[in-house]
């Protein structure tokens, strides 16, 4: 018959062994579930990244060395038939068809293509994720890989903590044995109870022993271990929140340019349908529809303009050429031209000299345009332009701003949704913010709701 120290020694080591086995699945496959979700939504946002990117100038061959080089990530461009376009870590010429690839497959029928699958290329196991994209008329598919080896590194890490912990716990018990067996027992199923608890759903805050200070020790530990399990809960939670609540911004962002996307492409079908249609239709008709035509392409162009001077100005690659310009100049320009859309509004520029200032003027223009305009659309009947040597103020007396939109005015794609505040796509005014900072200059707002703005640059 065994001893009381062997029985406590053998059944303490089948739950150690356990316990171990069980901790140690449980952390590889969450570990190895978060890190693949991870890298499948960093692949989808830079795809997302890179399609703005590309346009008929862009030279994919130096794009996919960029992105190589910046992301350390594998890129292929690939076209509708399956050719290679574009790869960074090997020659195209090189590389089969990928028409039937598993993840150009899916891409063709879902939002995007995924595997797991071991690359002959970089002779290593590959994430890869693959989205289509129609550009310039074209459609092109991409894809982006990345490494999975990392992966092993961060659980064997883990796994060497966690069963560091339990070997201390194993020699701490052990030793307790050799002291008092009842008050041994009990505090062996504390701990016990302690650990079901702390690998089911319930989690435990901490727990103590006073019995000696090698349970103490123990007992500290397992409490550290409860608080960092616990943390890490409220992490993924708050991590799962901030993911649910990016996807939703996003949507709407997405939302917002079909929207404005849609009006002039729906446009531009109508009319040209019916010019197919009717091949006799009068002439004054037929000029008037091209017309139509015309305006709503110049208004896609815009609205595609705008949209890659925000990115510019995002990502800080909007280089500057300073010139002296006349502000006033600029201001009247900038007025005539948009009273042509606006004829009912009146402007009044105040200013008693010509103003001169160093600035780059294509930004400059896009600036007092923008602002210019925010004011006849939400002004009830004039605007106001005060130029001094010291500032420029746009002041108009239209719906005005609320304090609680006023701190959110000039962030990217912010629309204040009850007055559609900036433009369409909610770049306005983040274009002139950015702009604004880019020469160093100062943007203050001053509003009160259903009195008016006023707009103010401050040069020094």
């Amino acid at each position: 018959m065994l001893s009381f120290q062997q029985l406590v020694l053998r059944k303490f080591f089948l739950l150690f062994l356990t316990f171990f086995l069980l901790i140690g699945a449980i952390t590889y496959y969450w570990v190895k579930d978060f890190y693949i979700e991870e890298a499948k939504a960093s692949l989808i946002e830079d795809i997302e990244i890179i399609s703005f990117e590309i346009n008929k100038n862009t030279d994919l061959a130096i794009l996919a060395q960029e992105i190589k080089t910046k992301l350390h990530t594998r890129i292929t461009i690939i076209d509708a038939d399956g050719e290679i376009i574009a790869e960074s870590h090997k020659k195209k010429e090189s590389m089969d068809n990928h028409k039937y690839r598993p993840e150009i497959i899916q891409s063709r029928k879902e939002a995007y293509g995924y595997i797991i699958r071991y690359s002959a290329t970089l002779h290593e196991n590959l994430i890869y994720i693959a989205k289509k994209y129609t550009i310039n008329n074209q459609t092109i598919y991409i894809r982006l890989a990345k490494e999975l080896k990392n992966i092993n590194a961060q659980i064997l890490s883990l796994g060497i903590n966690i069963f560091a912990v339990l070997i201390v716990f194993f020699i701490g018990i052990f030793y307790m044995t050799y002291k008092i067996n009842i008050q041994i027992q009990y505090e062996t199923q504390k701990i016990a109870n302690f650990l079901r608890d702390l690998a089911g759903k319930k989690k435990p805050n901490y727990i103590t022993s006073d019995f000696s200070k090698e349970f103490s020790l123990i007992t500290g530990l397992l409490t550290k271990i409860s608080q960092i399990l616990i943390k890490r809960e409220k992490q993924k939670s708050k991590y799962t929140h901030k993911l649910e609540t990016a996807n939703s911004q996003k949507d709407d962002i997405i939302s917002a340019i079909s929207h404005e996307f849609k009006n002039p492409i729906a446009v531009i079908n109508g009319y040209s349908q019916t010019l197919l249609d009717d091949t006799n239709i009068n002439q004054q008709i037929r000029n008037k529809f091209l017309q139509k035509i015309l305006n709503n392409g110049n208004k896609l162009s815009e609205l595609i303009d705008t949209l890659r001077l925000s990115i510019k100005l995002d990502n800080g690659q909007m280089k500057l050429h300073f010139t002296q310009l006349n502000l006033l100049e600029l201001v009247e320009d900038a007025s005539e031209n948009l009273k042509l859309s606006y004829p009912k509004k009146e402007i009044f520029i105040h200013a008693e000299e010509a103003i001169m200032i160093k600035a780059d003027r294509s930004l400059f223009c896009v600036l007092i345009t923008n602002l210019i305009e925010n004011a006849f659309k939400y002004s009830e009947d004039e605007v106001h332009i005060y130029l001094t040597q010291k500032s420029l103020k746009v002041v108009d007396t239209g719906i005005g701003i609320s304090k609680k939109n006023l701190e959110r005015i000039t962030d990217k794609f912010y629309r204040v949704h009850e007055n559609t505040w900036n433009n369409s796509l909610g770049l306005g005014l983040f274009i002139v913010n950015n702009i604004i900072a880019l020469h160093q200059y100062k943007l203050q707002i001053e509003s009160q709701e259903h009195q008016g703005s006023t707009f103010t640059i401050e040069f020094s």
